[in-house]
């Protein structure tokens, strides 16, 4: 009961409160605490995607800056020979000002990391978006960009559809749950009923031979992703478990300790607000560290 209050109250909080929260789940402000993140966990051969925070954003100026951020990234990734892609969300490089200056600034992006041999993910947003974004995808593939992948949702309606109409491109896929509040028309909103469409879609993915970034904290289809792998007798190099930065820590070093791929998602930037609410309200659990450190301001 307190974890609802605390979430349903959670834009009365301050964002200081909110960031003494959150910040577990953050790199940092700046591009050299996400670098040092990837160097920590790759003592442990895992692997990161660094995702400059950041996403609706309302003037080309800011857009740009967001472009340039992210190709600095790129730049440290081969400066440092880091085991690391880049995520890139379509909003943060202008996609609600103008489609097409959104898609030649992810297209620069896209193509320096192609000549420096680097894997870019779209990120995937809420659903006004989502045709624009695989559509920025089917771009990229048939320009010979081939070194870019995509993210679909397993609570979205449609995402079955969207699978089997990309088949002849055999995408990269991180398949996640999705974040982002839906109306029930277009998105599952039972937990039950969004596993079963999770593991459905899974399966989808495996049975036509397509790199699956199997995206969840969720123990149940953790071991459903686990026997699924075991019954195929499937290869490291067609699939990796992915987690958040900060979230579920033993249950990863577990994973990894198996054997298995594992990439955790390492966002880092000023611009932390919008990405945090959501996290937070994802995972309830963690509303009683919201209370707890309000009592440490007063």
């Amino acid at each position: 009961m307190l974890n609802k209050i605390v979430i349903t109250l959670m834009p009365l909080v301050p964002k200081k409160i909110i960031h003494l929260v959150a910040k577990k789940y953050i790199a940092g402000d700046i591009l050299d605490d996400a670098v040092r993140i990837t160097q920590d966990f790759a003592k442990q051969d895992g692997m990161t995607t660094i995702d400059v925070l950041g996403e609706f954003v309302t003037s080309k100026e800011e857009a740009t800056a967001e472009k340039e951020e992210s190709l600095r990234v790129l730049d440290a990734i081969k400066k440092f020979d880091l085991p690391t892609t880049l995520s890139v969300k379509s909003t943060s490089q202008g996609l609600d000002i103008d489609e097409e200056f959104a898609y030649q600034n992810i297209k620069e992006i896209v193509t320096k990391a192609n000549e420096y041999g680097i894997f870019v993910r779209l990120d995937m947003e809420n659903s006004p978006y989502t045709d624009k974004i695989l559509n920025f995808y089917r771009r990229f593939r048939a320009e010979g960009l081939d070194n870019v992948g995509i993210v679909l949702q397993a609570y979205m309606r449609r995402t079955e559809d969207d699978i089997n109409s990309l088949l002849a491109l055999k995408p990269s896929i991180r398949l996640c749950k999705g974040i982002y509040k839906e109306d029930s028309s277009i998105a599952f909103q039972g937990k039950e009923e969004i596993r079963e469409n999770y593991k459905k879609l899974l399966r989808l993915i495996l049975n036509n031979e397509m790199y699956v970034g199997i995206a969840t904290h969720d123990e149940m289809l953790i071991l459903d992703a686990l026997t699924e792998i075991e019954k195929r007798g499937l290869s490291k190099e067609n699939y990796e478990f992915q987690m958040l930065l900060g979230v579920r820590e033993k249950r990863r070093d577990n994973i990894l300790s198996q054997g298995h791929p594992m990439r955790i998602y390492v966002p880092y930037g000023t611009d932390w607000y919008g990405y945090a609410t959501r996290r937070l309200k994802e995972n309830p659990e963690m509303a009683g560290n919201i209370f707890k450190a309000m009592f440490k301001f007063q």
